[in-house]
């Protein structure tokens, strides 16, 4: 088992003060994780400025700002998240959904649904709301360097109601869930290396992850763009669920797996410039195509 002591110490001792703390107290503690974190992370947090300064074409300044917020953002998620099982009877008044006839119409084809998600805003709510109004969700998420933190994570889910599955596409698990009429949940953010297929991203060319684009040009299951973003409250949130993206000429979404990846990625990266404050600066997205690390 790979363990990582202090940061296993250090999130169990945050999660007491978290469970222990009023919801707004958390969030506060939380955003003084993440500028505390941004503090000792300088390598990494200028790394993630000049990230951001190239790839939106903002001065240093600005980007330093949007990083700077990146960071309480994630701290704040982070107090949210280990709150979620306690927070789940509150989440419709945490919560504003527009658009979710979009993901019911799409449940009734009966063909299951892939949800296309990012690492931004607070996506592990959107995950928890929607099975809380009934819906079957799985969502993929990645297996961390200490199993006890990826345990803790799938324990967390669980309690909420959503379905873990493994990073890599759990193939399986994937398919049955598709299969039963369920909704699969995907976040397309991130470096596929050398099994993706090279899409602009943020302007930007990126691997792009195309395994939830098969699933879904085989199942023939719409692909219905979520995301969840924080208000200027920082407590309450909106969650916008999107008509299935469709395929250029009337053809199937994912049959032209080029166009399917650029049209994901066109979609995230709009998402990403109206909020990059609250978007994983801090991820090297562009690592295998612009050496970005």
């Amino acid at each position: 088992m790979r363990r990582q002591p202090l940061i296993w110490t250090a999130l169990r001792l945050f999660t007491r003060l978290c469970d222990k703390l009023p919801h707004a107290g958390a969030l506060a503690l939380g955003d003084l994780l993440g500028r505390t974190v941004k503090n000792f992370s300088p390598r990494r947090a200028a790394k993630a400025t000049a990230r951001c300064a190239r790839v939106l074409g903002v001065p240093e300044p600005a980007a330093r700002e949007i990083v700077s917020k990146a960071y309480s953002h994630f701290g704040r998620a982070l107090a949210e998240f280990i709150r979620l099982p306690k927070m789940c009877q509150r989440l419709d008044e945490l919560i504003e959904i527009r658009g979710e006839e979009n993901i019911r119409r799409a449940m009734e084809l009966g063909r299951g649904v892939i949800l296309l998600s990012a690492h931004i805003g607070q996506w592990e709510y959107a995950a928890a709301l929607l099975a809380r109004r009934g819906m079957p969700i799985h969502a993929i998420g990645a297996k961390q360097r200490d199993d006890r933190i990826t345990r803790a994570i799938s324990d967390t889910r669980m309690r909420a109601g959503v379905t873990p599955l493994g990073k890599g596409l759990d193939l399986r698990g994937s398919i049955e869930c598709l299969k039963k009429g369920g909704i699969l949940a995907v976040l397309l953010d991130q470096d596929a290396r050398d099994t993706g297929v090279i899409s602009p991203f943020l302007g930007q060319p990126a691997s792009t992850p195309v395994g939830p684009i098969k699933l879904a040009r085989k199942f023939g299951c719409p692909v219905v763009p979520t995301h969840i973003v924080r208000n200027s409250d920082g407590v309450h949130m909106t969650m916008t669920v999107e008509p299935p993206l469709e395929g250029p000429n009337g053809r199937p979404f994912g049959e032209d797996l080029q166009y399917a990846a650029d049209r994901c990625n066109e979609v995230i990266s709009g998402w990403i410039r109206e909020n990059p404050g609250q978007w994983l600066w801090m991820y090297p997205r562009w690592a295998s195509t612009l050496n970005d690390k």
